[in-house]
């Protein structure tokens, strides 16, 4: 297991996911995004509208998703 924060995935806080893979720790954060914002703090919203327009421009997108992989993969296991 890792802990990566939703600061380190392009958000405004330092929430913790812990998780054993990238991909779960990416799921972990779009969940996050979606109740904070739904719970009514705005200063999530432009990581949200972000995180869903990453995939608009796929090469983009992929660049961020490789990074983010490599980003998870350095991290020390808990």
């Amino acid at each position: 297991m890792k802990t990566m924060t939703c600061r380190q995935l392009g958000g405004p806080c330092d929430h913790e996911h812990r998780t054993s893979t990238a991909d779960e720790a990416i799921k972990a954060q779009d969940r996050h995004l979606k109740e904070v914002v739904a719970a009514g703090d705005g200063g999530h919203a432009q990581a949200l509208t972000a995180m869903k327009d990453r995939w608009k421009r796929p090469i983009a997108g992929m660049g961020w998703y490789r990074q983010a992989k490599r980003d998870f993969a350095a991290l020390a296991d808990d």
